[in-house]
């Protein structure tokens, strides 16, 4: 198999890349169930529907949340360097993920697909990300960043399925950003499900190209410490077929189990920091379902982790299809989120196996912000009782488009909802986790 030309992409990251510099150099080592009422809520995610023209309205008024002096800052920049290379590599997967934190989305954006070149990453309307985006989204407070990232489009033909060297360079650009931060960095294969087909007629030519995909970006990130993790599936499922986002059937999940398998192989086969990085494997459609987390195969490796997705209580995180939905949170649906982080309690967490959600976050509903912030305190108090690092799924819309998960305005630098920041701030109290 074809590798990724490491010499080629390491010098157009030279020329490209501003943020890496020594930081980078200290990366590197030297090498030798779920209820059925909650299965109802499990439905296409936020970034399904974006409008490609939408873009965050920069006229928005909104200020910078309260949520850390800047004393605060220091102890915790601190705190978040205490491990470094060789010392953060040999945590176990519950240490790393019990130090993540809160963390953030970068959604359609690196994600955007349907342009096979560079610029794809403004396709869907999200302006260019900059390392001052990144810098403010730590100053925040956020300890973690998610970064979706769609490679269907930038990839050759079979059998090498050879990654375009200028994508992968801009890749780690923006993963540098975020690294150069002492953030937490989940690096994910976004949007694949033009090939990746979860079903016995495609699972081994999807088995074929995922390794090919894995087994490049992991060459080429090799040399990255723990703070770079990989989550080799973002909601796989066999899109129109049956239980879509309700768990799917049980060949699509035993193809899941295998692509989970495959993921890991590749990656931990390119060696050096790779053979004990964190991975994240997930569930058909990462969805919390009882049918889809119970049928969850765990492999046998001990620095591996669940990646989840949960929009719950669904009618006050999102608008039905149907126009069904309540913009107001009293705690009395406190109880559906409960439910849901009982059962991953259950299924992963008594088998010592972590969970991270890397999907959450509620719509704004004409200024319900107040509400949003009621909600996600009872979320994340739940999710922190139970270990469980939570990310928010940014998308960039706020007054344009469809789903106005935003609570970041990209071309300012401000806060769309400051008031939602600041709550989830203060469930963790500015710790470094």
């Amino acid at each position: 198999m074809k590798l990724f030309k490491r010499s080629t992409a390491l010098l157009l990251s030279a020329l490209l890349l501003c943020g890496c510099g020594n930081a980078a150099a200290e990366r590197t080592e030297q090498e030798p169930a779920v209820t059925e009422t909650e299965a109802a809520e499990q439905t296409p995610q936020a970034e399904e529907t974006a409008d490609p023209a939408a873009a965050s309205d920069p006229a928005k008024e909104a200020g910078e949340p309260e949520t850390e002096t800047a004393a605060t800052e220091e102890v915790l920049s601190a705190e978040r360097d205490d491990l470094k290379g060789d010392d953060l590599m040999s945590l176990s997967a519950a240490e790393l993920v019990s130090r993540m934190g809160i963390g953030w989305n970068l959604g359609n954006t690196l994600d955007a697909h349907g342009i096979s070149d560079v610029t794809a990453e403004t396709f869907w309307g999200n302006p260019v990300t900059t390392k001052e985006m990144i810098d403010t989204i730590a100053s925040a407070g956020f300890q973690s960043i998610r970064i979706p990232v769609t490679f269907a489009d930038h990839m050759g033909p079979a059998p090498d399925y050879t990654v375009d060297e200028a994508w992968m360079a801009r890749v780690e650009e923006v993963v540098c950003y975020a690294l150069d931060n002492d953030m937490y960095v989940i690096l994910d294969s976004h949007h694949e499900e033009e090939w990746r087909i979860p079903d016995n007629a495609h699972i081994d030519a999807t088995d074929a190209q995922l390794r090919a995909l894995w087994t490049q970006i992991a060459t080429h990130f090799r040399d990255y410490d723990a703070h770079l993790i990989f989550e080799g599936q973002n909601e796989p499922r066999v899109v129109g077929g049956a239980n879509e986002w309700n768990g799917g059937t049980p060949e699509g999940r035993a193809c899941i189990n295998r692509l989970n398998d495959a993921f890991i192989e590749a990656v931990r086969a390119t060696g050096g920091n790779n053979e004990k990085r964190l991975l994240l494997i997930t569930s058909f459609a990462s969805s919390a379902t009882g049918a889809a987390i119970n049928d969850v195969i765990l492999p046998a490796d001990a620095h591996i982790a669940l990646s989840i997705h949960a929009y719950t209580p669904y009618y006050f995180t999102y608008d039905g299809s149907d126009g069904t939905f309540y913009s107001t949170w009293d705690s009395s649906h406190r109880g559906e989120i409960e439910s849901v982080f009982a059962d991953l309690q259950r299924v992963f967490l008594d088998k010592g196996i972590p969970v991270l959600i890397t999907e959450m976050g509620a719509e704004d509903k004409q200024g319900n912000s107040a509400d949003v912030s009621a909600w996600v305190t009872d979320y994340l108090q739940i999710a922190k009782s139970h270990g469980i690092p939570c990310f928010w799924w940014d998308n960039g819309l706020f007054q344009e488009g469809n789903e106005y998960f935003a609570i970041f305005d990209r071309n300012t630098l401000n806060w769309y909802r400051p008031e939602v920041v600041g709550a989830m701030m203060a469930v963790y109290d500015g710790e470094a986790n």
